[in-house]
C-alpha cells in the first residue's frame, strides 16, 4: 500500500472548497433562474385561469409546476454527480450522482467515499441542497395562494352558492 502524501492542500481540504463554491455557485444561479422562470409562468397561467373561471386548470398548472421544481433538484444532483465523475472523484458516474443524491439531499444513505482533500465537498453539496430545498418550499408556499382561491372556488360552485358571492372570494 502506498499512503496518500498529506499536503496543507489536502489536509485543509482545499480544492474543495475552490471547486464546491464555484459549482455552488453555478447551482444557485440554475436554482434561482429556474425558480424565478416556474413561479412567473405560474403566476401568470393561473391569473388569466382564475380570471377565465377555469379553476381545475389552476389546479393542473398547480402540479405541473411542483413537478418542474422537483425536476429542478434531479437536475443538481446531476450537476454535482457528473462534476464529481468529471473531476475523477468516484470510479463511476453512476456512484456520482448517487453519493451526490444522497449528499444533497441530507439523507446520508451512503458513506462519505470522496477521497482525501475532497470530505468538504459533501459538506458543501449537503449545504446546496438545503439551501435550496427552503428556497423552493418558499416558492410552493407563494404559489398555494392561487390554488387555494381556485380550490374554495370550484367547491363553492359545487354547493351551487350565487356566482356573484364566488366572485366576490379572494
Amino acid at each position: 500500500m502506498n499512503p496518500i502524501p498529506v499536503t496543507i492542500d489536502s489536509s485543509l481540504d482545499l480544492p474543495a472548497y475552490f471547486v464546491g463554491a464555484v459549482i455552488l455557485l453555478l447551482i444557485m444561479v440554475f436554482h434561482g433562474l429556474m425558480l424565478l422562470q416556474i413561479a412567473k409562468r405560474y403566476e401568470v397561467k393561473t391569473f388569466l385561469y382564475l380570471a377565465e373561471k377555469k379553476y381545475s386548470a389552476v389546479a393542473t398548472c398547480f402540479y405541473i409546476s411542483v413537478f418542474c421544481l422537483f425536476l429542478t433538484h434531479i437536475s443538481e444532483i446531476l450537476i454535482w454527480g457528473i462534476s464529481i465523475y468529471v473531476l475523477k472523484l468516484l470510479p463511476t458516474l453512476g456512484q456520482s450522482i448517487l453519493f451526490s443524491g444522497s449528499t444533497y439531499t441530507a439523507m446520508g444513505f451512503m458513506e462519505d467515499i470522496l477521497p482525501v482533500g475532497w470530505k468538504m465537498l459533501a459538506v458543501i453539496i449537503a449545504f446546496s441542497g438545503m439551501f435550496a430545498f427552503a428556497w423552493t418550499a418558499s416558492v410552493m408556499i407563494s404559489m398555494t395562494k392561487n390554488y387555494r382561491q381556485a380550490y374554495t372556488k370550484l367547491h363553492m360552485k359545487k354547493l351551487n352558492i350565487a356566482s356573484e358571492v364566488i366572485d366576490r372570494f379572494e
